[in-house]
C-alpha cells in the first residue's frame, strides 16, 4: 500500500486507478465488524435493506413483522466497551401499532432516489405505502391485486416518478407518485412477478423476473416487452468466416435442388418473404403478432424455476440473475445472451426473493446463500469471468435474505431470518501498516 501511495505522490499512478486499487483492497478484507453494531428493532426476519442514494447515511430496513426502521450508520447513538463499540439504534420504527402501518410482512423497503424525504414499503397485505420520513405518515397508498414481492424506483429517472411493483399477479404495475394513480400495466408473464429492477443506464427500461422462470425487458413507453432472455441462447464468441470452398459447395448444392424444395426452404411454413432480403414482408404473421408475444420467443425461460433475484451492473451492460433452481447466470444485456459463466455451486432460497448487491465497480456481486453470503467475483477487464467464490461471510444463525453494499462507507450490510442486521467492514490496513512501521522504527532506534 505504501508503494502505491508513493507512486501516487510521484505522479506514476493516476488518481482514479489509485482510488480503485484502494477500494478493491478494502473490499477484499471485509469481515464482521467488531466496532460497529446495528441494534435491530425487528421481531421478524429482515427482508429488505437499502442505504439512501443521496447521502449514503441512512439505512432503511423492512421485516416480516410488518415493521420498517431507519438507522444512521454514520453517527452512533451510544458506545460500549469503553467507547470501542459504536451502537447504532434506530431513529424511528413503524410497525403494526401505527394507524396506517402494514398488517402483514413487509417484503420491500426502498428510498425515494432523489432525497430522503420519502420512502416506499411493499407488503403482503396487498398495499404499497409512500411514507413521509419527517412525519412518519402515509402520504400515498396503492392497493395491489395480491401480495407485493418487490418494488423498485429508477435511480437515473428525470422524467417520471414511477414505482414498479412485482406481485403474485401476472401483471407488472407502475404506480405514479406524481398523480397518485396507476400509470399502466405490463402484461406478458404467465405467473407472479417476484423481482423487478430498473436499468442503470436508461430511465425507460425495466427488467422483471417471474415465477414462470422468465426474465423480460420492457420499454415502458411501448406496449409489450422487447426482449425475453433464453438460457439456451448462449454467447459462444464470434462466428468464424465461411471459407470460399464451402460457399462454392453450398451454391452448387442449391442448384441441384428442385424448385419445389427451394420454394419450401425459402418460404418456411408459408410465410411470405422479400425476394431481396429474405426477411418477412409487412403482411407476414410474425409482424402481426403482439410485441413480446411471439410464440417461440415468449415461452423462453432464463431459469428452471422462479427468478428470485436480479441485479444490474453499474454500467447497465450486464445482468446477474438468481433462480430457485440454485443457479446464477450472467447475461449480456445488449445481445441478450447467456455469457456461460461457470459460477460455483451455491444453495439459494426457493421460497422467497433474495436481494443481491454489487460493489461500485461491479467487480464483486454479493449473493445470499442460505446462512452465508458469498461474494462471486468475475473479471470484466478481459471479458473472462471466473465465477469463483472469492469471499464467504459467515455470521448469521439462520438464512440470509438481503444485503446492501455502501460505496461511501465501504461496508456490507446483511439481514436474515435471525432478525439481525450485521455490518461487514474492511480491516484498517493503513493503520495496521502504520503501526508496523512505527514498531520497526522503534526497533531500529533501540539498536
Amino acid at each position: 500500500m505504501w508503494k502505491e501511495i508513493g507512486d501516487r505522490e510521484a505522479g506514476k499512478l493516476r488518481p482514479r486507478l489509485f482510488a480503485n486499487r484502494i477500494k478493491s483492497n478494502r473490499v477484499g478484507t471485509l469481515q464482521l465488524s467488531n466496532h460497529k453494531d446495528i441494534v435491530s428493532p425487528h421481531r421478524g426476519s429482515i427482508n429488505s435493506l437499502q442505504v439512501d442514494l443521496t447521502e449514503g447515511r441512512y439505512l432503511l430496513s423492512g421485516a416480516s413483522d410488518a415493521s420498517a426502521a431507519v438507522h444512521d450508520v454514520q453517527r452512533a447513538t451510544d458506545y460500549e466497551a469503553g467507547g470501542l463499540i459504536a451502537k447504532h439504534k434506530c431513529i424511528f420504527v413503524i410497525d403494526k401499532k401505527h394507524e396506517r402501518g402494514h398488517k402483514y410482512a413487509i417484503s420491500s423497503a426502498i428510498w425515494y432516489p432523489v432525497d430522503t424525504g420519502l420512502f416506499i414499503t411493499g407488503s403482503y397485505d396487498h398495499h404499497i405505502n409512500v411514507w413521509d420520513t419527517n412525519s412518519t405518515q402515509v402520504v400515498m397508498n396503492f392497493k395491489m391485486p395480491g401480495k407485493v414481492y418487490r418494488t423498485a424506483m429508477s435511480s437515473v429517472a428525470t422524467s417520471h416518478m414511477l414505482i414498479a411493483a412485482g406481485t403474485e399477479d401476472v401483471q407488472v404495475r407502475l404506480c405514479d407518485i406524481a398523480s397518485g394513480a396507476f400509470a399502466h400495466t405490463l402484461s406478458g408473464h404467465r405467473d407472479g412477478v417476484i423481482s423487478v429492477e430498473w436499468s442503470t443506464s436508461s430511465e425507460w427500461v425495466l427488467v422483471t423476473g417471474g415465477c414462470d422462470g422468465a426474465i423480460r425487458f420492457w420499454d415502458i413507453r411501448r406496449a409489450g416487452c422487447f426482449l425475453v432472455l433464453d438460457q439456451s441462447h448462449s454467447q459462444l464468441g464470434r462466428c468464424p468466416p465461411i471459407p470460399e470452398r464451402s460457399a462454392t459447395n453450398k451454391a452448387s448444392t442449391s442448384k441441384s435442388l428442385s424448385r419445389a424444395q427451394q420454394r419450401k426452404l425459402a418460404g418456411g411454413n408459408g410465410t411470405k418473404q422479400s425476394p431481396t432480403t429474405g426477411m418477412p414482408t409487412k403482411g407476414s404473421v410474425r409482424q402481426r403478432l403482439h410485441p413480446g408475444l411471439l410464440s417461440s420467443q415468449d415461452r423462453a425461460t432464463a431459469h428452471y424455476g422462479a427468478v428470485t433475484g436480479l441485479k444490474l451492473t453499474e454500467d447497465g451492460m450486464y445482468l446477474l440473475s438468481a433462480g430457485s433452481d440454485s443457479r446464477l447466470r450472467l447475461w449480456d444485456v445488449e445481445s441478450g445472451c447467456n455469457t456461460l459463466v461457470n459460477f460455483e455451486t451455491v444453495r439459494l432460497q426457493t421460497s422467497k426473493p433474495i436481494q443481491l448487491a454489487t460493489t461500485q465497480d461491479s467487480a464483486l456481486v454479493f449473493v445470499p446463500c442460505m446462512t452465508a453470503v458469498k461474494a462471486i467475483s468475475f473479471s470484466m477487464a478481459f471479458d473472462v469471468w471466473s465465477g469463483k467464490t472469492s469471499l464467504t461471510f459467515r455470521g448469521h444463525y439462520e438464512y440470509v435474505n438481503c444485503c446492501w453494499f455502501s460505496s461511501q462507507e465501504q461496508e456490507l450490510y446483511t439481514g436474515g431470518n435471525d432478525r439481525q442486521i450485521l455490518v461487514w467492514s474492511p480491516s484498517s490496513l493503513i493503520a495496521d501498516e502504520l503501526d508496523e512501521e512505527q514498531a520497526q522504527d522503534q526497533d531500529n532506534w533501540s539498536d
